[in-house]
């Protein structure tokens, strides 16, 4: 798993876990997959924001490999 803070590491269809806005003082992450990248910059401190497949936008803190040798 790679941390989610480099946008070139972060493609539409990956499989990711974000923090909601709702959910960044806990820290409670949810799982799900990319639909849209929202943020515009390289690079971002907290996260690369992305929107998943059903509907919910949140900061990447994980990225999840996969078994087919791909990132």
């Amino acid at each position: 798993m790679t941390d989610g803070t480099k946008r070139a590491d972060v493609q539409a269809g990956n499989k990711v876990s974000i923090v909601l806005k709702q959910d960044q003082r806990s820290g409670k992450l949810t799982e799900g997959t990319v639909k849209n990248i929202l943020t515009k910059s390289a690079t971002h401190p907290y996260g690369i924001k992305v929107r998943l497949d059903n509907g919910l936008v949140g900061r990447v803190k994980r990225i999840h490999t996969t078994n087919c040798g791909t990132r």
